[in-house]
């Protein structure tokens, strides 16, 4: 089942039709899934109308959870003379989790995203994005786009929230998709930069090169915070352009997670 946010209420999407949702608030739908079974039959969702998949929640993120990433943020921390800190928790039971959003910081489908004025390396992050409840069960999956300044982050660990938070640093979309069980290892996460016409560059991992338990994860978050409307919890990347790639204003960035969808947005 894939719900979408639009423009007058939702849509849910079910073995190939569509039901819209009249007077239901997104908050309301993610922590009463039963609301999902009503609806009146409607047109599937166009491409305008498409709102990022987000109420009141807040977006957490997890770093460091796949191979390359460890490997990225040695590569920040070494251009600036760092230490080891991105090795070791890479090993650590505890992950490495951290606040990236407020809603009215996160851009929908087709929507823009940013990057920081004061930054001379920039990427985004393609990640698998968790969906979880008010009680911190995981009940659903969306495409996650964590923008970074790569630069920032490796001068000092104690930038990483102005390396990551900013108006237009994080994007979601273009569904949340609702099941208990998550998508297999062998789930492809696709990403794609196009530049002028061409392509920039292109990355490709699969959920099973994540090191930690989505269930891990989620219990962290939750272990001492509440989040009355439920949270987001992007679950790291395992897809990190070269050194010498940065983003510019223009570029389109696609992520595809199958079967939740592609995520586009472009650079402002």
């Amino acid at each position: 089942m894939r719900l979408y946010r639009v423009r007058g209420g939702l849509v849910v999407e079910e073995a190939g039709a569509c039901r819209r949702l009249r007077g239901v608030d997104w908050d309301t739908a993610f922590n009463h899934r039963e609301i999902l079974a009503g609806g009146e039959p409607g047109p599937a969702p166009l491409e305008g109308e498409l709102l990022p998949p987000i109420g009141s929640q807040e977006v957490w993120a997890a770093g460091v959870t796949y191979e390359r990433s460890r490997e990225a943020r040695l590569e920040e921390a070494q251009a600036a003379q760092g230490g080891d800190v991105y090795a070791r928790v890479y090993e650590a039971e505890r992950p490495e989790l951290f606040f990236k959003a407020t809603p009215h910081r996160v851009a929908g489908p087709g929507e823009p995203v940013r990057i920081r004025r004061d930054a001379r390396w920039s990427v985004p992050e393609p990640e698998l994005t968790l969906a979880l409840d008010r009680a911190g069960r995981v009940f659903g999956y969306t495409v996650g786009n964590d923008m970074s300044a790569r630069d920032l982050e490796g001068e000092n660990p104690l930038y990483l929230p102005q390396a990551k938070i900013w108006d237009g640093s994080c994007a979601l979309g273009p569904c949340l998709l609702v099941q208990d069980a998550p998508p297999p290892p062998g789930t492809e996460i696709v990403l794609e930069i196009r530049r002028e016409g061409g392509e920039a560059f292109r990355g490709a991992t699969t959920l099973a090169r994540i090191r930690r338990r989505f269930e891990s994860l989620a219990e962290h978050l939750f272990r001492e915070a509440s989040f009355p409307a439920g949270a987001y919890l992007m679950t790291g990347t395992g897809i990190v352009p070269p050194p010498d790639f940065t983003l510019r204003s223009g570029d389109e960035i696609r992520i595809t997670i199958e079967p939740v969808g592609t995520l586009v947005n472009t650079v402002a």
